[in-house]
């Protein structure tokens, strides 16, 4: 089998963006990069607020925030009326978990592919409620079939009171099919939180394509917002039980409102998220998540390649838009948490690349994102030099 080609660079890219260009930057679905133009956006709104701290925060913040959330949910395909802008996805989840009023004996279901600071909020939430949670162990090579019919015999109606699965996981950078999931949860009675943290930017799925009860996703990711922009989605039946982390004076102003108004929050972030929009648009959508997902796919086989794994046992996304793939590591190598950010760190050090490792039941992996300002060069770099470092372990 032949290494998949490189796409074509989208000219002059790389320069929107103000990366350190001695660091190859592989690891865009952690955090993200922010555009130049927003960058500048976003402090032009930072002099106007320190300008004036009085006027920015009392004179017609509330209506600015409500045009942005317009304009990010009609990008997400959502409800405007359902959205409500958060900090990022974990803080959307977090939100859900403590609105839905659980009790002792109640059941929240996930799957193992989730994002570890989600069932950190799980946890907590089950500690402080009496509820109990519980893990569905979903294969890695799972079709979609298949992980519909885990999740459809894990369900409990009655007692299940809540369903998190991921969009596009975060670990494992699996693509769930998330629609027929909602469905079958339907079916039997239990509301579902789709974490799709990955999916703004990224996938072409809109929102309401999804049909789940809570959907949230982070827009600085790969949309090109501020870190700190996210959007929970929220149906109408469940809009009024949805309530703060804080209570602040807009509390009284019902959702989604009283979810957005924190006080002293710097707001800069979210009011300048539309121009990452813009800029993601004046590059084209359909060409950027074409171009990042070919180059995720290159960089998976060639780096792959060199550590001597199969393409066959190269996990598949299981999507065409899916810009983050797995390299599985050899065996024994960071297979734990502190395992996989000793080995991260050794990489950013010695190779100076940038990359996401996770521990997977029992395997190591390395996750790379494709980007428009990355380019095959730097996959090729990290495949040639990698397995020396690794050796060296």
């Amino acid at each position: 089998m032949t290494v998949p080609q490189p796409p074509e660079p989208i000219p002059g890219a790389r320069l929107l963006f103000s990366l350190d260009p001695s660091v190859s930057h592989l690891n865009h679905g952690s955090f993200g990069a922010v555009p130049i133009a927003v960058q500048r956006a976003q402090q032009r709104l930072r002099d106007e607020m320190e300008a004036n701290p009085l006027r920015f925060f009392t004179q017609g913040l509330v209506d600015r925030i409500a045009h942005a959330r317009r304009h990010l949910a009609a990008f997400l395909g959502a409800d405007p009326d359902g959205t409500t802008l958060v900090g990022n996805a974990t803080t959307g989840a977090a939100v859900v978990l403590q609105s839905l009023a659980l009790r002792p004996g109640d059941e929240i279901v996930t799957t193992d592919h989730g994002y570890g600071a989600v069932a950190l909020s799980v946890a907590r939430e089950c500690a402080r409620t009496g509820a109990v949670s519980r893990t569905l162990p979903v294969p890695l090579t799972a079709t979609d079939e298949e992980v519909v019919e885990i999740v459809r015999d894990g369900l409990r109606p009655g007692r299940t009171k809540l369903l998190i699965v991921d969009q596009l996981t975060s670990p494992t950078a699996r693509l769930f099919p998330t629609a027929a999931i909602v469905a079958v949860a339907r079916e039997r009675g239990v509301p579902v939180l789709v974490d799709a943290a990955h999916a703004p930017g990224m996938l072409p799925a809109t929102v309401a394509s999804v049909g789940a009860d809570f959907w949230v996703g982070n827009l600085h990711k790969w949309a090109y917002a501020p870190r700190g922009t996210a959007a929970l989605v929220v149906a109408p039946q469940w809009r009024e039980k949805i309530q703060p982390l804080v209570v602040s004076w807009e509390q009284d102003s019902g959702f989604p409102v009283r979810v957005e108004w924190q006080a002293t929050l710097d707001y800069t972030g979210w009011l300048a998220a539309p121009v990452g929009l813009f800029t993601l648009r004046s590059l084209g959508v359909d060409r950027v998540r074409a171009h990042n997902a070919a180059l995720a796919a290159y960089g998976q086989r060639v780096v792959g390649d060199a550590l001597g794994v199969a393409p066959e046992r190269l996990p598949e996304p299981g999507g065409p838009a899916v810009a983050m793939r797995l390299v599985p590591l050899p065996p024994g190598v960071a297979t734990t948490l502190d395992a996989a950010r000793e080995l991260r760190t050794r990489i950013a050090d010695r190779l100076s690349a940038e990359v996401s490792i996770a521990g997977w039941n029992g395997r190591g992996y390395l996750r790379l994102c494709g980007q428009v300002y990355n380019t095959p060069d730097e996959y090729d770099r990290l495949a040639v030099r990698l397995p020396t470092l690794l050796a060296q372990r």
